[in-house]
């Protein structure tokens, strides 16, 4: 077995590109650092460095054995994270993204985690556009996409899935009477665009049958509870999230509008840049929202949306 430190103060060697450096930046003699390379070289039996006056170059041998010392040396790093983790109470600033959509369900699970670690403090930016975690300094992302995060950079971890129905108040239903998928274009609508005059819902069938509805909503918005309420008011139809129209369907405030329709599926995931490092406080919000927001979401839809819309808007 090989001295840890050894290895340790080869790779700073390397690291650095010489000896004068690796020892201003550890700030140890680098008469200190010559000797340990020399007993790691001797117990190897190789030259893992080329010295002269001038010039230190790494041998082919040293890079293979550099490469594997950085993979040891990080894997250190991870166990000795690992204890100071669990010795360390959460604590400190966490910064969190998180969609309109969702605030509802992560506001009704915070008050828990605020109990269990008082010592951590939120600040939570509510947005539906692309949050850049590095650049905005942002510890942890919700996001709701058709697809999970392909990013390299990112570390991603799955919560689960959801779909949108089409909803509109009872009242507004007697006065626009039957709806088909041929007419939905020409009935009042509600969007999700607030950047256009004209927006296209891109529906499936329970068949698997795909259409694309073009439409010229009377309110576009990309919050959720300003589409649900108008809703309700009679405003218009709007394609709003399962968790969102059941809630509604079963209070009787809206009804299903050709409930055999709905969107893809988008994935609930949580994005963030590194498990290498990560604070303690940064640890326990992905845990609790992992392990507590797919139950707020499946409170809030109850039962399966298809057969519960199906039964409403019979």
């Amino acid at each position: 077995m090989q001295d840890l430190n050894d290895i340790a103060l080869f790779a700073a060697v390397v690291k650095h590109k010489g000896f004068s450096a690796a020892a201003r930046a550890l700030n140890i003699p680098k008469s200190k650092l010559s000797k340990h390379v020399a007993r790691l070289e001797q117990q190897l039996d190789v030259r893992l460095l080329e010295r002269s006056t001038r010039k230190l170059r790494v041998t082919e041998i040293g890079q293979a054995f550099y490469e594997r010392c950085e993979t040891i040396l990080a894997g250190v790093d991870a166990a000795e994270a690992v204890v100071a983790a669990a010795k360390s109470e959460p604590s400190g600033i966490v910064r969190l993204a998180c969609p309109i959509g969702f605030t509802p369900m992560v506001g009704a699970i915070l008050p828990a985690f605020h109990r269990r670690y008082p010592e951590v403090r939120l600040l939570i930016t509510t947005t539906n556009r692309r949050i850049d975690l590095v650049e905005e300094r942002i510890d942890i992302a919700l996001r709701a996409r058709h697809h999970l995060d392909s990013d390299n950079n990112l570390i991603v971890r799955k919560l689960g899935e959801a779909r949108q129905f089409l909803a509109a108040s009872p009242a507004l239903m007697a006065r626009i009477g039957n709806v088909t998928i041929d007419t939905l274009d020409k009935m009042p609508t509600l969007s999700m665009n607030e950047q256009h005059l004209s927006d296209t819902w891109q529906l499936n069938h329970v068949d698997g049958t795909k259409r694309d509805i073009p439409h010229q909503p009377i309110i576009g918005c990309g919050d959720f509870g300003i589409l649900e309420r108008a809703a309700i008011e009679g405003v218009g139809i709007a394609l709003l999230p399962d968790h969102i129209c059941g809630r509604g369907f079963r209070t009787g405030v809206l009804m299903p509008v050709l409930p055999e329709w709905s969107s893809d599926a988008t994935i609930a995931h949580l994005v963030f840049t590194s498990r290498h490092g990560m604070l303690p406080s940064v640890r326990a919000l992905i845990d609790f929202l992992a392990d507590n927001l797919p139950g707020a979401m499946s409170r809030c839809t109850e039962i399966d949306p298809p057969a519960a819309m199906l039964e409403a808007a019979e």
